[in-house]
């Protein structure tokens, strides 16, 4: 069985990732790709033959979430597994109360990506396990959903590690921050640090990610 995917993303170094990874399985052919979900509805209308679509979060114009409340109320049939960096519970929530099928984050490898693809056709959920222990925390506590969205506002960076977040953002590495900011690359280590408790992430992409999210950069 030939499955039939598409790729809603507007980065393209992912799409290319993601591409590649499911070059690896041929069974699976990549239909079309979407820039954000008004693109993304926009090419659906000329061919909505697809069985599974891989949604992003975060994305100019229209984002997943609203993208997969429409998809799914014209096209029901279709699965939809958001791939995304994002995966604070308000985000996780919103996507299953539009409907996503699945939830898994981007640094996933090809084969559990496939493996993932084929559940989700069969009328699995596949998630992250992550994920997974979120979803089962806000069913047992849709309280939580209030608390953590005033835990989000309660965040707090330091001038100084503002001005490297902004940094980052541009693509720039220890070196050149240190550079711009006259400081050494240790202390830069030190605040990243810092910025990665407070944000509760792991990694600089999401670190931007969420503080762009919460207009801290």
């Amino acid at each position: 069985m030939n499955l039939k995917i598409c790729i809603a993303e507007d980065n393209y170094f992912l799409v290319k990732t993601i591409k590649e990874k499911l070059s690896f399985f041929d069974n699976i052919s990549v239909k079309f790709h979407a820039n954000n979900g008004a693109e993304l509805i926009g090419k659906m209308e000329e061919n909505h033959n697809i069985d599974v679509i891989l949604m992003d979060i975060q994305m100019p114009e229209m984002n997943g979430i609203k993208a997969t409340e429409l998809v799914k109320k014209k096209y029901p049939q279709i699965k939809v597994i958001m791939l995304t960096v994002v995966d604070d519970d308000d985000c996780v929530f919103k996507s299953i109360k539009a409907g996503a099928n699945g939830y898994l984050l981007k640094e996933i490898d090809a084969e559990k990506l496939y493996k993932s693809i084929i559940e989700v056709t069969k009328g699995g959920a596949p998630m992250t396990p992550s994920i997974a222990l979120k979803t089962l925390n806000l069913l047992r506590n849709p309280n939580s959903l209030q608390t953590s969205n005033k835990d989000q506002e309660e965040i707090k960076l330091s001038k100084r590690e503002t001005e490297i977040l902004i940094q980052l953002s541009k693509g720039l590495n220890y070196n050149a921050i240190s550079d711009n900011l006259i400081i050494s690359p240790s202390t830069i280590r030190k605040h990243i640090e810092n910025i990665y408790k407070k944000l509760q992430v792991h990694s600089k992409m999401e670190a931007v990610m969420k503080a762009q999210k919460r207009n801290l950069i």
